[in-house]
């Protein structure tokens, strides 16, 4: 089938920057999709030689897709009408419910076949140019994009993220003729705002980016811009005998907002190194838009690297202008550095009185003393200074009160650090004003200090039972205090620093240390139950099954670390050939106890024995019950599965040879209890039942 390139540009006035990448993908799924649904269920073979690219720059999106198939190929559709039941009356004439299936097809009844059953029209559907579609397809996937508040311009109805001014719509050398956004389409694009302001026409689609870089000086390939102002940076880095330190959030950032990178060095005062590194990162990061670097030693050398939009004849005199602009930054992050320390943190505590944390949970203050004591009590479940972490509980939000903090908001808690040495702090006080936000982000370092470990745990347990406390849990994507990532993060705590903590228990002191809250009853169950099932999209970034999960989450152990042994041991025997037996046996054991009320308690009655099978089963519980106690009390869970994995040649046989529900009550009763016995050492790890 014959093929053509198609090309989409649409040109606007500069796109908001964080949001082009999503923009350009988003772009590039819903047109590919719209025309996946044209071709039909032949997509993927039409579309087998297509090579789609996408491109994104401040003032355009567009989509070049190579070998597009240059019509819909013919189809036939099997159209299904009545039953055959009731196409035809006594005297085999149609019925009219036949012939009004006939009439919506455009068909005489003489055309039908019976299908399956039904009557039915096979349609014939001719073949069309693509590209006569192709203007709905681009329109829908414009309406789709991810575009939070749309805007008007000028006296036009027309919404968009940003004014078009014009469209590229090119199907080989031809324009595909359609307006779009309010803007006619042409084979003419624009070149750079500055380099080349002037209209570049496009004979062909396939010019496409290499016409836009040679003649209108603008890099269209995000990807291939963004490696290019890596580049840069690195190699200006090397120039000044130290390291470029690339971001890259800000990497895309600065890539959204440059059409033609050039990179530039510039320099700032070594008076304002005096200031914390990360204060002056932040600084020239979120507000100028540089990357820094850092020498042989990791320490931040006084220079910055910028990314010009244009080829300036006179660089020296931007580097200026840039130079000029970040020293009041960095005088007012030194000036901000220098009061601060001029008050302690613990003079702060008390004007945290005067900021709510929650209208119904209190105030900072109401926050820190319940942080102190649930602090307390971790540090003592761990065997650490309670009183360093009641300390460090006390001082963790008064950096929020700092001018500091006020001005660069992401430096809360590293603040605090610099701030509590300042003032002659424990060392591991200092640590916990910092450590008590880790992790922030998934894949973040985690609190290392006893003191820090403490007040992370507790300063998310107090959020967590707070806000289930009265009824403000997370609801479908609204998360408003982030609760979902507060649990995870207590929860890789705990795993991850072998820390042998009750989960249920902590829940139960942060909860009693609020005053009133209206959902108390049943608090630690639902904030438990929230929590641990945080752990089912973890194993499924682990490759563990999420049966395995729920089987483990079926008996509810309430320490995380016993948790996750259980779920690594459960994952481990499902690769045993006898697990696919045994898994199968216990739900049957599952279900025979659940149709008579349940586990059914008490000791086997050997008397009572009549089968081989039932007494070698009987034998074996006995001895593995003794083996295996050892285990659980260690937590050897993996182990414990491995010895029970032995069971299976008896337990086959057991189902084989005898019949649980005779008529001999107390023979029944004798095996159920067999079987609940069976069952409750598999559940001392996990109920293996659930495993597929």
């Amino acid at each position: 089938m014959a093929t053509q390139d198609f090309l989409f540009e649409l040109g606007t006035e500069e796109l908001p920057p964080k949001a082009l990448k999503t923009l350009s993908a988003a772009l590039e799924a819903e047109a590919l999709a719209g025309i996946k649904e044209l071709l039909g269920k032949d997509a993927a073979a039409l579309l087998a030689d297509a090579k789609v690219t996408s491109y994104a720059a401040p003032r355009r999106l567009a989509l070049l897709i190579e070998n597009l198939v240059s019509e819909v190929p013919a189809s036939e559709n099997l159209v299904q009408g009545p039953p055959a039941r009731i196409a035809y009356d006594a005297d085999g004439n149609p019925t009219k419910a036949l012939e009004g299936f006939a009439r919506k097809c455009g068909a005489e009844v003489a055309d039908l076949e019976e299908v399956n059953g039904k009557l039915s029209y096979r349609q014939s559907v001719a073949a069309k140019p693509l590209r006569d579609a192709l203007p709905g397809v681009m329109q829908n996937a414009l309406n789709k994009l991810p575009i939070p508040k749309r805007m008007r311009w000028g006296a036009s109805r027309v919404e968009f993220v940003r004014p078009v001014h014009w469209l590229v719509m090119l199907f080989g050398d031809e324009v595909i003729d359609c307006e779009i956004l309010g803007v006619k389409s042409g084979r003419k694009t624009r070149g750079h705002r500055f380099h080349y302001n002037h209209e570049i026409e496009l004979m062909a689609a396939s010019e496409y980016a290499d016409k836009l870089k040679e003649t209108g000086k603008v890099v269209a390939d995000f990807a291939a811009r963004r490696e290019d102002i890596r580049t840069q940076v690195v190699a200006e880095g090397e120039k000044l005998g130290g390291v470029a330190q690339i971001d890259d959030d800000l990497l895309d950032e600065v890539t959204a907002l440059n059409e033609w990178p050039v990179a530039l060095t510039g320099r700032f005062e070594e008076r304002f190194l005096d200031v914390p590194a990360q204060a002056l990162i932040s600084s020239m990061k979120e507000h100028q838009k540089y990357f820094h670097h850092e020498d042989k030693d990791g320490n931040l050398m006084p220079n910055f690297t910028t990314i010009s939009n244009i080829v300036s004849k006179d660089p020296q005199q931007v580097i200026e202008g840039n130079e000029k602009v970040i020293r009041p930054r960095l005088a007012d992050a030194a000036f901000f550095f220098e009061t601060d320390k001029k008050k302690t943190l613990e003079s702060r505590v008390e004007s945290l009185k005067t900021i709510v944390f929650q209208k119904d949970l209190g105030t900072l203050h109401d926050k820190a003393e319940r942080i102190a004591t649930l602090a307390q009590r971790v540090a003592a479940d761990l065997g650490n200074s309670t009183e360093q972490a009641a300390r460090a509980a006390m001082l963790a939000k008064t950096d929020l009160m700092t001018d500091m903090v006020y001005e660069f908001t992401d430096l809360q808690g590293l603040m605090g650090y610099h701030y509590a040495l300042h003032d002659g702090e424990d060392q591991d006080v200092a640590l916990a004003m910092n450590e008590q936000y880790m992790p922030r982000f998934a894949g973040d370092e985690l609190p290392e200090t006893g003191a820090g470990i403490a007040i992370a745990i507790a300063d998310r347990l107090d959020t967590l039972t707070g806000l289930f406390g009265i009824n403000q849990p997370p609801t479908g994507s609204k998360d408003p205090f982030a609760l979902r990532r507060a649990a995870l993060g207590v929860l890789r705590i705990i795993v991850e620093r072998n820390l042998d903590l009750d989960l249920r228990e902590l829940i139960s002191v942060a909860a009693d240390s609020h005053k009133d809250l209206p959902a108390r009853d049943g608090l630690e169950d639902k904030v438990l139950d929230f929590m641990l099932d945080r752990f089912r999209a973890w194993y499924e970034d682990e490759g563990i099954s999420a049966d395995v999960f729920l089987s483990v989450l079926a008996v509810r152990p309430t320490k995380p670390l016993d948790f996750d042994t259980r779920v690594k041991a459960v994952s481990h025997f499902r690769t045993l050939a006898e697990a696919e037996a045994l898994a199968a046996a216990n739900k049957r054991v599952s279900n025979i106890l659940n149709k008579q009320g349940g586990a059914v308690s008490g000791a086997v009655d050997d008397s009572l024995l009549q089968d081989d099978a039932e007494k070698v089963l009987a034998t074996e519980l006995a001895v593995l019950s003794e083996r295996i106690q050892p285990l659980f009390e260690t937590g050897d869970y993996q182990a414990a599965l491995e010895v029970l994995a032995g069971l299976r040649g008896s337990v086959d046989k057991f189902f084989d040879d005898v019949m649980v529900m005779v008529d001999d009550e107390a023979v029944r009763n004798n095996r159920l209890v067999l079987l609940s016995n069976l069952r409750n050492l598999f559940l001392g790890v996990a109920d293996i039942s659930v495993l597929s």
